[in-house]
């Protein structure tokens, strides 16, 4: 089989990263990818949908403006009710932050784009930055000793004191990784997976394909659900984190 036919039924390929603009300072590569080109895609898009909703306000709202009120409504009652009321300051980050993932995860279902929330590193990414951002908070507004404290719950006796200060550091420190991996795994199973099926749907034909491809619809439906969903919890572990620098329990 030539490369050109492998690479079009490996499932995988359409995860792989393309150099489009390649650019290299000293040992580090900073080449414009397809990956880059597809996270500038989702924030014009973002911006653009922002745009119209704002451009136009009416107290009887046009689509634009319903779908803009909808998304802030939605994710100003989750950062309330995460934080009890405490994070909103803290609001146009989490709302940055939801409308991205939101629309990188869509955008994945696109025939021929790129799903750039499959890759742990832009996952990754995003998932330190919003570590670093809580625990900067809490630091800030509780200082070093209390924060500390965050580690070693009330009542636990002397002797088990070290071993509980490990086990909740560890815990705390495995908060960007987890929350990482979690959307990027389901991005990339979900997206493998009707790959997978696609193939079936080619080789077997329209007669013998019906049945795989009535399956890959539904599949299909199903991860367009997963790819909102994951945003939504994306989003509220994020208010959760940010609870917890707040008020540190």
């Amino acid at each position: 089989m030539s490369e050109t036919g492998h690479t079009a039924h490996n499932p995988l390929a359409q995860f792989e990263v393309h150099p489009l603009v390649p650019f290299r300072l000293g040992h580090f590569d900073l080449s414009f990818t397809n990956a880059s080109l597809w996270m500038v895609i989702a924030l014009g898009v973002i911006t653009l949908l922002m745009f119209q909703g704002v451009r136009n306000r009416s107290l009887v709202p046009n689509r634009w403006q319903s779908f803009s009120e909808t998304m802030v409504q939605f994710v100003a009652n989750t950062v309330d009710g995460a934080t009890n009321g405490h994070g909103m300051k803290y609001f146009p980050l989490i709302f940055s932050l939801f409308m991205f993932v939101l629309t990188a995860n869509l955008m994945g279902m696109v025939p021929y784009s790129f799903t750039v929330t499959s890759h742990i590193i832009v996952t990754f990414a995003l998932a330190i930055c919003i570590f670093t951002s809580c625990t900067l908070i809490a630091l800030i507004k509780h200082g070093p000793a209390k924060f500390l404290h965050f580690f070693l719950p009330e009542g636990v006796p002397l002797i088990m004191a070290p071993l509980m200060f490990f086990i909740e550091l560890l815990s705390y420190l495995a908060r960007p990784v987890t929350l990482s991996v979690r959307l990027a795994a389901n991005m990339m199973a979900g997206h493998t997976m009707l790959k997978v099926i696609a193939g079936f749907v080619i080789m077997l034909g329209i007669l013998g394909g019906w049945l795989p491809f009535a399956l890959l619809v539904v599949l299909t439906g199903f991860e367009i659900g997963i790819a909102v969903l994951q945003a939504y919890i994306f989003t509220v572990l994020t208010c959760v984190y940010l609870n917890d620098a707040l008020h540190l329990h």
